[in-house]
């Protein structure tokens, strides 16, 4: 009897570790482990983890390279609108999670599987962006969570994987990274006290240097093409050439509490130089180059486009609505940012465009009007006061005029 084919969306952890060997080993299953990489995994890691996949008793394993997609399809709108969850974190894991869970149901559908499995579990936001996209990219194919089904604790599967020969250090550590092209995620230890910030030693990367130095950042319709004069034709490149600056000086640090999906607050620290200063760029050669009703309306949309990329509603049939309408806003967003960047911050410094709105030929502010004189300005200004002025003749003794 042909045994049947399940998809495990392999990270090489201990939860997907102990669901690739129970499902060869007690059910019997034939075993296909799935790494999906957007940009977080080291070529060192992609090797181990195709060796333990097999070791663990997996048919076959492959690595699926779905970062350049990702930029594609979703990173760069998330630039064009300046996304920040409640103007703090650059949605950098949740979004990944999506990208993930397409490349594992687009495999499954390839190899024909019968089940996709993965090891999240029944607390967190992951289980609903990986079932959700599953149910609708792999419908009918069934959906095995042992660490969920089972609310397995972690010496459970330890101790499981090493009565069947394998061991590995799953030691529990005080804190868990998520680490991706859009930034590192930082949950457990202080974290779990709302009292209290995280130490230096619970960030990956610390500052190396001291002092100031200047960032140029060039933009053309609103993506990022070079960094300090370089340019690159690979978006990815170009991305990680920002984080290797801007990490030398630890800039992108926050805390971030939000809602979670399932209804609780949560909150994650992280790190994430690149997101925040391409994100600081880009919003302030907008400001130069877009209209006042551009930068509002974008703003709103691009809100719903943050939510719905952590909510699980990437595949919500508005979102390429919106992503039209963000990329439309970009037409005019070409030019080159300065940035000075100092240990943990950074700061806008000046902004060379074609588009520059500041210069044109009608005024300079606060300086000289050429495009009216000093009788149209006081009529305009009184012809915009006739709506306060007809309401407080009628209502003059409201307490604002005291």
């Amino acid at each position: 009897m042909e045994k049947k084919k399940v998809v495990v969306a392999f990270s090489g952890g201990l939860d997907t570790s102990y669901t690739v060997m129970y499902l060869a080993r007690e059910k019997g299953y034939e075993v296909y482990a799935a790494c999906a990489d957007t940009g977080g995994f080291s070529q060192e890691q992609l090797k181990a983890n195709e060796e333990n996949a097999y070791k663990l008793g997996a048919k076959s394993y492959v690595t699926l390279d779905v970062t350049h997609e990702y930029y594609e399809k979703s990173l760069k709108y998330m630039v064009f609108g300046n996304v920040l969850r409640n103007n703090c974190y650059p949605v950098s894991v949740s979004s990944e999670r999506i990208f993930q869970a397409i490349a594992i149901a687009r495999y499954a559908r390839e190899i024909g599987a019968d089940a996709i499995a993965h090891g999240s579990t029944g607390a967190g936001n992951d289980q609903i962006r990986f079932d959700m996209t599953f149910l609708v990219m792999a419908p009918g194919v069934e959906i095995i969570t042992l660490t969920r089904d089972g609310n397995l604790s972690r010496q459970e599967e330890v101790d499981y994987l090493n009565s069947n020969g394998y061991f590995a250090d799953f030691t529990k550590l005080k804190y868990s990274y998520n680490v991706g092209i859009w930034g590192t995620s930082i949950c457990g230890g202080e974290i779990l006290d709302s009292t209290c910030g995280l130490p230096e030693s619970a960030y990956l990367k610390h500052p190396t240097k001291d002092g100031t130095e200047l960032l140029k950042l060039g933009f053309e319709k609103g993506e990022l093409v070079s960094v300090n004069g370089t340019r690159y034709e690979d978006r990815i490149k170009a991305i990680q050439a920002v984080e290797q600056i801007g990490a030398a000086y630890a800039i992108g640090r926050d805390c971030h509490v939000g809602d979670t999906i399932i209804g609780i607050k949560g909150r994650v620290g992280f790190e994430a130089a690149a997101p925040m200063l391409i994100i600081g760029a880009h919003r302030f050669l907008e400001k130069y180059t877009l209209s006042k009703w551009q930068q509002y309306w974008k703003e709103q949309v691009a809100n719903w486009y943050g939510m719905f990329l952590h909510e699980s509603q990437y595949l919500e049939p508005v979102m390429p609505d919106i992503e039209a309408m963000l990329h439309s806003s970009q037409r005019n967003v070409t030019g080159e940012v300065t940035l000075e960047l100092r240990p943990y911050s950074f700061q806008t410094m000046g902004v060379d465009s074609p588009n520059d709105l500041v210069k044109n030929k009608l005024g300079e502010y606060g300086e000289t009007a050429k495009a009216w004189t000093g009788d149209d300005a006081k009529g305009f200004i009184k012809v915009s006061a006739t709506a306060l002025r007809a309401y407080y003749l009628a209502h003059p003794d409201e307490d604002r005029l005291r």
